[in-house]
């Protein structure tokens, strides 16, 4: 989002190219946390936690840690307009991104393959599956959508901010365990995890509503994310010890 901001108001590059620029950014983050698992063999929560803080310091540096503000009109009205009087351009991208996802792990390929390596890397590697190209690649991709997310952001408040994001990785983390994915990997489905999507953004507007204060509403999505962990754990010894 940062960069976005940076390229379009201080090296007045035009938004048309940023924003690709921007996506390629976050791939870019996204092959360093795959290159800091597969190389230099950190726990994938370790690398991804690393290349956080790192890219949070650089989005601050960036931009001496202001916000950057006056993008163009069609810019945000990709968030704004209504089309058919419900549908946002951007709510329209994240429902094909929701379809090729799905269509790539229930009928490719690739996507069985995701699921065998989260399984069990080791038996996944015997079968022939190249491991380590694959986990470079996910990583990269996972890289690009978070930089698709940051330009959705910045349209939605009309702004790159250096703070926009914080505390979103629990809100993602909580979104697909309530939807049924296992953090030991190989266990998951889209969509489970567009199910978790809604209970979280149910869950958070209702605070709003109700005027929960935000500080409780960390401890009840922490609660969540606990309680959603607990019933995996339990679940997944309860289909072993069968």
């Amino acid at each position: 989002m940062m960069m976005l901001g940076w390229l379009y108001q201080d090296q007045a590059v035009p938004l048309g190219l940023a924003i690709p620029i921007s996506i390629a950014t976050g791939m870019l983050a996204g092959l360093v946390s795959g290159g800091l698992i597969t190389y230099a063999k950190l726990p994938p929560f370790i690398a991804t936690l690393t290349m956080m803080s790192v890219a949070r310091g650089l989005a601050n540096i960036l931009t001496e840690g202001r916000q950057v503000v006056g993008y163009p009109d069609w810019f945000t009205s990709l968030a704004t307009v209504r089309h058919f009087g419900f549908l946002s351009a951007t709510v329209g991208l994240f429902l094909v991104m929701l379809v090729l996802a799905w269509v790539f792990l229930r009928f490719r390929a690739g996507g069985r393959n995701l699921y065998a390596m989260g399984g069990s890397p080791e038996v996944a590697r015997l079968s022939g599956i190249k491991v380590r190209a694959i986990t470079l690649w996910v990583y990269a991709i996972s890289g690009a959508l978070a930089g698709i997310a940051a330009v959705t952001l910045a349209a939605r408040l009309d702004s790159s901010q250096p703070s926009a994001g914080l505390s979103l990785e629990l809100d993602a983390i909580a979104a697909v365990v309530i939807g049924g994915a296992s953090l030991n990997g190989g266990v998951g489905s889209i969509g489970g995890t567009l199910v978790g999507v809604l209970i979280i953004g149910v869950l958070r507007n209702g605070l709003n509503l109700l005027g929960v204060s935000p500080f409780i509403q960390q401890v009840v999505i922490g609660v969540v994310i606990a309680l959603a962990v607990t019933i995996d754990t339990l679940r997944r010894r309860s289909s072993t010890a069968r």
